[in-house]
Order: C-alpha cells, then sequence, then structure tokens
C-alpha cells in the first residue's frame, strides 16, 4: 500500500539501539528501514537515522540473516511513516545526505463497517536545497592570471574597451571567462589563462575564432577585429 514491490522483512528486530519498527526490501532488493508513528514527532527523525546507522553498518550480516532477500551492494533506505509531519521535520530531511521517504496516513473507517479501518498512505515531497547562487567577478577571473605583467596588460585593455562606449559596452565577468557586450549581444570573450590570454571575437570572414595574445603585438592587431564587430553590434 506505501510502495510497489515492497516486502516485508522483520519488525521489533533487536539491536543495540533500541527495536527497529519494521524492515523492509524494495523492488531491487535494498534493505529498508521504517520507523512508525501514531500522532506527528519530531524526534522520529533522529531514532531513524540511529536505526538506518546501524543498518547501514552491519549491511552484510543482514543479507546473511536474511537468506539474501537483501542486497547489500544496494545502499538502505529510510522510511518515515506517521499521520503528519511538521515543517521543522521536512525542512530538516532535505540537508540529510540519506534515501528517506515520508508518508503520510489516514485511517478510514465505515458508519455501516465500523470495525474495517482502511489506512489510506500518501507520501510528502521533502523540499529541495537551496540553489547555490554563484557571483562572479573580474577580479576573479583576472586572479587566475599568474604573470603580473599579463595581468595588467589585460586590466589596460579592459579600460581601453569600456571607453569605446561607457554606456553601450557591457563587460561582466562569466564562470570561467570575461564576456564584452555590446547592445547586450556577445561580441568577445577574453579567456583568461596562467601567462597569456585568449580573445574569441568574429574574424573577417565572421568565424568564432580565438587569438593567443602573447605579446603587444597580437592584442594590436585583434583591436581592430574588435572595433569592426563592436561597430556591427553597437
Amino acid at each position: 500500500m506505501i510502495e510497489e514491490g515492497l516486502k516485508y522483512i522483520d519488525h521489533q528486530k533487536r539491536t543495540e539501539r533500541g527495536p527497529l519498527d519494521v524492515l523492509f526490501a524494495d523492488s531491487g532488493n535494498a534493505l529498508i528501514v521504517a520507523e512508525l508513528k501514531v500522532v506527528e514527532d519530531d524526534g522520529m527523525l533522529v531514532q531513524g537515522i540511529d536505526y538506518y546507522d546501524y543498518i547501514a553498518s552491519n549491511i552484510e550480516g543482514f543479507a546473511r540473516a536474511y537468506n539474501k532477500k537483501v542486497d547489500p551492494t544496494q545502499k538502505p533506505r529510510l522510511f518515515l511513516v506517521a499521520p503528519g509531519f511538521s515543517v521543522s521535520l521536512l525542512n530538516r530531511c532535505k540537508w540529510i545526505d540519506v534515501p528517506i521517504s515520508l508518508f503520510a496516513y489516514q485511517c478510514i473507517a465505515f458508519e455501516d463497517k465500523p470495525k474495517e479501518i482502511i489506512p489510506v498512505f500518501k507520501e510528502i515531497t521533502i523540499p529541495s536545497l537551496p540553489v547555490k547562487v554563484e557571483v562572479y567577478t573580474i577580479d576573479q577571473r583576472l586572479n587566475y592570471i599568474t604573470d603580473r605583467e599579463v595581468r595588467k596588460t589585460v586590466e589596460g585593455f579592459l579600460k581601453e574597451i569600456k571607453e569605446w562606449d561607457v554606456d553601450n559596452i557591457l563587460i561582466e565577468p562569466t564562470k570561467n571567462d570575461i564576456s564584452i557586450k555590446a547592445s547586450g549581444r556577445v561580441f568577445s570573450y577574453l579567456c583568461p589563462r596562467r601567462n597569456h590570454f585568449v580573445i574569441y571575437t568574429y574574424d573577417n570572414e565572421n568565424k568564432w575564432v580565438g587569438f593567443p595574445i602573447k605579446q603587444a603585438e597580437d592584442l594590436e592587431e585583434v583591436k581592430i577585429l574588435l572595433k569592426s564587430n563592436y561597430e556591427k553590434f553597437k
């Protein structure tokens, strides 16, 4: 009723950390530790993790004990089953690196058959971890350059490019490089290397090409291309 292919293995299994509520095996023969409560209880998460730790640390022994119904190469899972779960428990679950599934249940009885109680289960979604927002800076990209003179050259070059059109040219750091835009469109990338840098832009045949800049002469030639491409994009 909770998950298709779930097989009962044992219950109230005695351990050094107390009796395990129920042990299951899923359709892939991974062992499942299930902690059950009849009321909402935040403490069940800690209990479940304690039992999970015991099971995971002794998985080979459990596999032998249950006549190979359990595959010891499969990572064990943890089920928490209760009438409901608090927001605090849900938020804690998202930080735990254990395969956890939460199942809330209701017991339904019918007036004409009061002794027949039917449990209805619903899997509760654990919130996702917050997305890490990475902020990049020009200095971070330039710090990759170990040659001080090359870094000075790059800094001067970027300043010069910006002065072409202060209001229209945007120089932005990306994860690994520095983009140069005109009117919101990228017309060049500057890619730092340890002892030089590479400028990507369109050549005279309108092909996107990388130009390694290892000396002043290299840069002067590329500036002509960049100026032409900027004029097209602005």
